[in-house]
Protein backbone atom coordinates (compact mmCIF):
# COMPACT_ATOMS: atom_id res chain seq x y z
CA UNK A 1 0.00 0.00 0.00
CA UNK A 2 1.50 3.23 -1.04
CA UNK A 3 1.35 5.91 1.28
CA UNK A 4 -0.09 9.44 1.05
CA UNK A 5 2.68 12.29 1.13
CA UNK A 6 2.09 13.80 3.84
CA UNK A 7 1.88 10.61 6.04
CA UNK A 8 5.86 9.97 4.46
CA UNK A 9 6.63 13.58 5.66
CA UNK A 10 5.34 13.27 8.78
CA UNK A 11 6.95 9.97 9.65
CA UNK A 12 10.28 11.31 8.36
CA UNK A 13 9.87 14.21 10.86
CA UNK A 14 9.18 12.07 14.02
CA UNK A 15 12.24 9.69 12.61
CA UNK A 16 14.66 12.31 12.00
CA UNK A 17 13.39 15.15 14.70
CA UNK A 18 13.52 18.02 11.73
CA UNK A 19 10.01 19.10 13.63
CA UNK A 20 11.48 18.93 16.75
CA UNK A 21 10.19 23.17 16.97
CA UNK A 22 6.98 22.52 15.34
CA UNK A 23 4.16 21.08 16.56
CA UNK A 24 2.36 18.33 14.01
CA UNK A 25 -1.67 18.48 14.15
CA UNK A 26 -4.12 15.69 12.23
CA UNK A 27 -7.11 17.00 10.77
CA UNK A 28 -10.44 15.83 12.53
CA UNK A 29 -12.62 15.09 9.31
CA UNK A 30 -15.58 14.99 11.82
CA UNK A 31 -15.31 18.26 13.19
CA UNK A 32 -13.85 19.48 9.77
CA UNK A 33 -15.33 21.01 6.54
CA UNK A 34 -14.04 20.76 2.96
CA UNK A 35 -17.00 23.17 0.90
CA UNK A 36 -17.06 24.49 -2.60
CA UNK A 37 -19.90 26.25 -4.27
CA UNK A 38 -19.89 27.29 -8.53
CA UNK A 39 -22.47 28.99 -10.50
CA UNK A 40 -25.15 26.98 -12.22
CA UNK A 41 -27.06 29.58 -14.95
CA UNK A 42 -27.74 32.42 -13.02
CA UNK A 43 -27.80 31.08 -9.45
CA UNK A 44 -24.89 29.32 -7.12
CA UNK A 45 -24.77 25.27 -6.55
CA UNK A 46 -23.13 24.05 -3.72
CA UNK A 47 -21.36 20.71 -2.37
CA UNK A 48 -18.57 19.06 -0.18
CA UNK A 49 -15.95 16.30 -0.05
CA UNK A 50 -16.74 14.24 2.98
CA UNK A 51 -13.29 12.20 2.86
CA UNK A 52 -10.51 13.84 3.23
CA UNK A 53 -6.92 14.47 5.61
CA UNK A 54 -3.96 16.18 6.04
CA UNK A 55 -1.59 17.53 8.28
CA UNK A 56 -0.55 20.73 9.64
CA UNK A 57 2.86 21.51 11.26
CA UNK A 58 3.03 24.42 13.24
CA UNK A 59 6.16 26.54 13.91
CA UNK A 60 5.08 28.60 17.25
CA UNK A 61 7.63 30.97 17.23
CA UNK A 62 7.62 32.01 13.18
CA UNK A 63 4.23 30.98 11.78
CA UNK A 64 5.37 31.41 8.34
CA UNK A 65 7.12 28.59 8.92
CA UNK A 66 3.91 26.53 8.80
CA UNK A 67 3.57 23.70 6.26
CA UNK A 68 0.16 21.76 5.71
CA UNK A 69 -0.57 18.64 3.42
CA UNK A 70 -3.73 17.51 2.54
CA UNK A 71 -5.82 14.73 0.47
CA UNK A 72 -9.03 14.73 -0.49
CA UNK A 73 -11.28 11.68 -1.67
CA UNK A 74 -12.67 12.59 -5.01
CA UNK A 75 -15.75 10.13 -5.14
CA UNK A 76 -16.81 11.39 -1.62
CA UNK A 77 -18.27 14.66 -3.43
CA UNK A 78 -21.81 15.44 -1.97
CA UNK A 79 -23.78 17.56 -4.00
CA UNK A 80 -27.06 16.77 -2.19
CA UNK A 81 -28.16 15.10 -5.80
CA UNK A 82 -26.75 11.35 -6.33
CA UNK A 83 -27.26 11.14 -10.45
CA UNK A 84 -25.29 14.75 -10.45
CA UNK A 85 -22.68 13.13 -7.88
CA UNK A 86 -22.38 9.93 -10.18
CA UNK A 87 -21.92 12.41 -13.34
CA UNK A 88 -19.44 14.68 -11.57
CA UNK A 89 -16.88 11.22 -10.84
CA UNK A 90 -17.11 10.62 -14.43
CA UNK A 91 -14.85 11.11 -17.12
CA UNK A 92 -16.31 14.21 -18.02
CA UNK A 93 -15.83 15.76 -14.59
CA UNK A 94 -13.45 14.75 -12.08
CA UNK A 95 -12.92 10.87 -13.65
CA UNK A 96 -12.19 9.67 -10.12
CA UNK A 97 -11.58 6.31 -11.48
CA UNK A 98 -8.46 7.11 -12.85
CA UNK A 99 -8.03 10.32 -10.34
CA UNK A 100 -8.84 9.36 -6.88
CA UNK A 101 -7.67 12.45 -4.78
CA UNK A 102 -6.63 15.73 -5.18
CA UNK A 103 -3.95 16.84 -2.86
CA UNK A 104 -2.67 20.37 -1.42
CA UNK A 105 0.91 20.95 -0.47
CA UNK A 106 1.65 24.30 0.90
CA UNK A 107 4.88 26.16 -0.15
CA UNK A 108 4.72 29.45 1.61
CA UNK A 109 3.34 31.29 4.25
CA UNK A 110 3.04 35.00 4.25
CA UNK A 111 1.99 37.47 6.77
CA UNK A 112 -1.24 39.69 5.87
CA UNK A 113 -2.22 42.67 7.55
CA UNK A 114 -5.06 41.21 9.36
CA UNK A 115 -4.74 39.48 12.86
CA UNK A 116 -3.72 36.07 12.12
CA UNK A 117 -4.41 35.89 8.71
CA UNK A 118 -1.64 34.39 6.04
CA UNK A 119 -2.07 34.34 2.75
CA UNK A 120 -0.88 30.71 2.24
CA UNK A 121 0.30 29.61 -1.82
CA UNK A 122 0.99 26.15 -2.61
CA UNK A 123 0.41 23.50 -5.23
CA UNK A 124 -3.08 22.00 -5.65
CA UNK A 125 -2.91 18.74 -7.60
CA UNK A 126 -6.32 17.44 -9.34
CA UNK A 127 -6.90 15.23 -12.18
CA UNK A 128 -2.96 14.70 -12.43
CA UNK A 129 -2.31 18.55 -13.08
CA UNK A 130 -0.66 20.60 -10.60
CA UNK A 131 -1.21 24.57 -10.07
CA UNK A 132 -0.15 27.21 -7.97
CA UNK A 133 -2.97 28.51 -6.07
CA UNK A 134 -3.60 30.71 -3.10
CA UNK A 135 -5.49 30.35 0.02
CA UNK A 136 -6.65 33.26 2.80
CA UNK A 137 -5.81 31.51 6.38
CA UNK A 138 -7.82 32.22 9.37
CA UNK A 139 -6.18 30.63 12.57
CA UNK A 140 -9.26 30.66 14.88
CA UNK A 141 -7.38 29.00 17.39
CA UNK A 142 -5.52 26.72 19.83
CA UNK A 143 -6.91 25.02 22.71
CA UNK A 144 -7.90 22.00 24.92
CA UNK A 145 -10.58 19.74 23.74
CA UNK A 146 -11.89 16.75 25.52
CA UNK A 147 -9.86 13.54 26.67
CA UNK A 148 -6.46 15.81 27.26
CA UNK A 149 -6.37 16.31 23.04
CA UNK A 150 -5.04 20.01 22.80
CA UNK A 151 -6.50 21.82 19.14
CA UNK A 152 -6.09 23.68 16.65
CA UNK A 153 -8.94 25.87 13.98
CA UNK A 154 -8.39 26.94 10.70
CA UNK A 155 -10.33 28.78 7.80
CA UNK A 156 -9.06 28.84 4.31
CA UNK A 157 -10.81 30.12 1.71
CA UNK A 158 -9.95 30.41 -1.95
CA UNK A 159 -11.36 31.13 -5.90
CA UNK A 160 -10.00 28.79 -8.45
CA UNK A 161 -10.54 28.24 -12.46
CA UNK A 162 -11.97 24.87 -12.37
CA UNK A 163 -10.58 25.07 -16.79
CA UNK A 164 -6.36 25.08 -15.40
CA UNK A 165 -6.84 21.62 -14.63
CA UNK A 166 -8.90 20.85 -17.47
CA UNK A 167 -12.30 20.88 -15.72
CA UNK A 168 -14.28 22.55 -18.76
CA UNK A 169 -17.01 20.23 -18.90
CA UNK A 170 -21.07 21.95 -18.63
CA UNK A 171 -19.79 25.14 -19.62
CA UNK A 172 -21.13 27.90 -20.29
CA UNK A 173 -24.30 26.41 -18.16
CA UNK A 174 -21.47 25.70 -15.47
CA UNK A 175 -19.22 28.65 -14.18
CA UNK A 176 -15.48 28.28 -14.43
CA UNK A 177 -14.92 29.99 -10.90
CA UNK A 178 -15.00 27.87 -8.11
CA UNK A 179 -15.35 29.08 -4.10
CA UNK A 180 -13.32 26.70 -1.46
CA UNK A 181 -14.34 27.53 2.28
CA UNK A 182 -12.15 25.05 4.50
CA UNK A 183 -12.75 24.57 8.15
CA UNK A 184 -10.68 22.48 10.40
CA UNK A 185 -10.40 21.45 13.63
CA UNK A 186 -6.94 19.63 14.14
CA UNK A 187 -5.64 17.68 16.63
CA UNK A 188 -2.28 18.10 17.87
CA UNK A 189 0.13 14.59 18.21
Amino acid sequence: MKLPPFLLLTAFCITHSLCADKENYTIDPTHSSVAFSIRHFVAKTTGNFNQFEGSIFVDTDDMTKNRVEASIRVASIDTADAKRDAHLNADDYFNSAEHPGILFKSQKWETTDQKDTFMVTGDLTMLGHSRTVQLKVVVLGFGPGRNGAYLSGWEATARISRSEWGLTAGTPAIGDEVDITINIEAIRQ
